[in-house]
C-alpha cells in the first residue's frame, strides 16, 4: 500500500500527511519572501528558491502515489536534497541582503522541522 502508515491512523492521501502541508506552507512563504528580491534576480535565485520550495512537497505527493515504499523512499530523499538546497539559496540570498535576518530564521526554522519530519518518515517505510 502506498503513503506512511501510522499506528493511530493510515494517511488515504498526501494531502493527509503533515509533511506535504508543511512543504506546502514553505512554498508559500518562499514565493511572498522572493517577490521583494530584486528584479534582476528573477531568473537566479528568485526562480532557485522557488523551484526548490516546490520540489519539496511535489516530491512527497509523488512518493505516496507509487506502489512500493522503495520508491516512496527515493522521492522522499530527494524532497530531502531539496531542503538542504533550498536553505543554502536563502543563506546566500541573506548574505546578500535580499532578506531579513529574522525573515532567513524564520524560513530555516521551517525547513529543519521539514527535514526533521522527512528522515523520520524514511525511517518507518
Amino acid at each position: 500500500m502506498s503513503g506512511f502508515k501510522n499506528p493511530s491512523t493510515v494517511a488515504r492521501n498526501f494531502r493527509d500527511l503533515e509533511v506535504w502541508k508543511l512543504g506546502k506552507a514553505i512554498v508559500i512563504d518562499a514565493y511572498q519572501l522572493t517577490k521583494a528580491f530584486p528584479r534582476d534576480e528573477l531568473y537566479g535565485l528568485v526562480s532557485q528558491i522557488r523551484r526548490a520550495s516546490v520540489s519539496i512537497p511535489s516530491n512527497v505527493a509523488e512518493g505516496f502515489n507509487r506502489r512500493h515504499n522503495a520508491e516512496y523512499r527515493q522521492f522522499l530523499y530527494v524532497a530531502l536534497g531539496s531542503c538542504a538546497e533550498l536553505e543554502t539559496h536563502i543563506e546566500i540570498a541573506q548574505d546578500l541582503g535580499f532578506m531579513k535576518a529574522t525573515e532567513e530564521e524564520r524560513l530555516l526554522e521551517q525547513l529543519d522541522h521539514e527535514s526533521k519530519m522527512l528522515r523520520n518518515l524514511i525511517k518507518r517505510l
